[in-house]
């Protein structure tokens, strides 16, 4: 390799200065180094210096004259925010873990020392920004070698690198997922050796890895290596709960984990939305509970959609996941099996109203995890029902427009029946607009106000007498 790295940045060439007028040995490391070799775009700067890191900090948060620095006094470092990305000032250091934390004793030590104690190989690059050899390469682990080959390794012995810090073995996992890279076979070993010691990470870690595993472009490579490590029986379960259960079903594969890892894949071709992707990854998770075998039918899964939103809220809270996200991922499963019956069926107006009205304005991505759903391994079975499902699109279509059911209200509201069939706030009032509700779906009156209104007035007689003779 060519031992030095073009450095055509500005703010390199300031913090370069700003080092050489200080007597400071400085070096830019890690992902800034990895991306550059890799051609993607950096925001993002870490700087190493041997010497006093926070220090430094302050003196480039003056120079560039803006933003406030944050210092972290335990470890030695501090980060700069910018309006487009950050800087990160570390001081060259060793660290020292005991057994039931991944939080490390620091003290000050040299560059090699530093970059031993990186988690990748692909990390443990350095490049120096002092002015008498800027740009040149610091390689003592073969990183740039392991980048061009798309090798996962650890600078050291990787069961020594999970013990310390057990968040890299998410982060390997990450990483090969994110770059398509594979891991290193004693690295691959080292992960499902030390799987266990994810225990003592914080569950908010370990969710923003997993999150950042689905968001990859190819989330299938991080979602296997989860499960073929044992990892994913430690830190989500229910994934590896669906190996091995077998469907039978035209248009599944017949594993239910490897059907979920396509589906994600087959979302993650057409849409960013890691909470798209993860209502994929989670559409099937209750089958494993439901599974029973029928006579004549052979595997069959009843009721897997409902338990499987009635799980999601156990999940959210144990992963910590975003609570907000919650009525979005339970309505995508409750719903993931309402558009197949219509392509199974004659496509009416009712039915379609029916769909739309529940699902509202998540139609969209509902259709997307449903066309993502078939994944059958004979493309003549696959061409059909995306035809058919082509063909209630442009029925949804046409009863959108006609209806505008995405975002329904109901055009009379509860304060107007109880106004206008006298009624205080109760159940009766709740029944009147279900039967309004009803008649709208089932294309009896349109969706409009003076018409519902009508309808109110000629049913509520019946609806009033029939209450009352409940009551007696």
């Amino acid at each position: 390799m060519n031992n030095r790295i073009q450095l055509e940045n500005r703010l390199l060439k300031l913090i370069s200065s700003l080092a050489d007028e200080k007597n400071l040995e400085a070096y830019v490391v890690g992902g800034y180094i990895r991306d550059k070799i890799l051609g993607k775009e950096v925001k993002d700067i870490d700087i190493m210096v041997v010497g006093d890191a926070i220090e430094f900090g302050y003196l480039v948060a003056k120079a560039i004259g803006g933003g406030k620095l944050v210092k972290y006094e335990k470890f030695g470092t501090a980060m700069l925010p910018l309006s487009d990305g950050k800087i990160e000032f570390v001081t060259a250091r060793e660290e020292k873990y005991s057994p039931d934390s991944r939080k490390p004793v620091i003290k000050k030590s040299s560059l090699e020392a530093d970059l031993s104690r990186r988690d990748f190989t692909i990390n443990a690059i350095a490049a120096s920004i002092n002015s008498k050899n800027y740009g040149q390469i610091f390689d003592p682990y073969n990183g740039y070698e392991d980048i061009k080959n798309k090798i996962i390794r650890t600078p050291l012995d990787p069961l020594k690198t999970f013990e310390d810090d057990p968040l890299r073995i998410l982060r390997a996992i990450r990483f090969a997922s994110t770059f398509e890279f594979n891991i290193e076979s004693k690295t691959l070993e080292a992960i499902s050796k030390m799987k266990e010691r994810l225990a003592i990470v914080s569950q908010e870690r370990i969710t923003d890895e997993f999150l950042k595993i689905l968001s990859s472009n190819k989330p299938s490579i991080g979602l296997l290596l989860l499960h073929n490590t044992g990892v994913a029986g430690v830190i989500f379960p229910e994934l590896s709960e669906m190996a091995g259960v077998d469907q039978r079903d035209e248009y599944h594969h017949k594993d239910v984990l490897q059907h979920t890892i396509r589906v994600v894949d087959s979302i993650a071709v057409v849409s960013n939305d890691v909470w798209l992707r993860f209502a994929g990854l989670v559409h099937d998770i209750a089958k494993p509970r439901t599974k029973a075998f029928k006579e004549g039918v052979g595997w069959t899964f009843y009721g897997h959609e409902e338990i499987g939103a009635r799980m999601m809220k156990g999940i959210f809270r144990r992963m910590r996941l975003p609570m907000d996200k919650l009525p979005y991922v339970e309505k995508l499963i409750r719903l993931h099996l309402r558009p197949m019956a219509l392509v199974s069926d004659e496509v009416t107006d009712s039915a379609v109203r029916r769909l739309l009205f529940e699902a509202r304005d998540l139609i969209d991505d509902l259709m997307t995890l449903c066309k993502a759903d078939i994944t059958s391994q004979n493309p003549q079975k696959v061409e059909r029902y995306i035809k058919n499902y082509e063909t209630v699109l442009q029925k949804m279509k046409e009863v959108e427009e006609k209806d505008k059911l995405r975002n329904w209200q109901p055009p009379v509201r509860g304060d107007e029946i109880m106004r206008v069939c006298g009624l205080s706030p109760g159940k009766t009032v709740g029944i009147l607009k279900k039967e309004i509700e009803n008649a709208i779906l089932n294309g009896i009156i349109p969706n409009e106000h003076d018409a519902a209104l009508e309808y109110l007035l000629s049913i509520k007689d019946d609806i009033l007498s029939r209450v009352d003779e409940v009551k007696k």
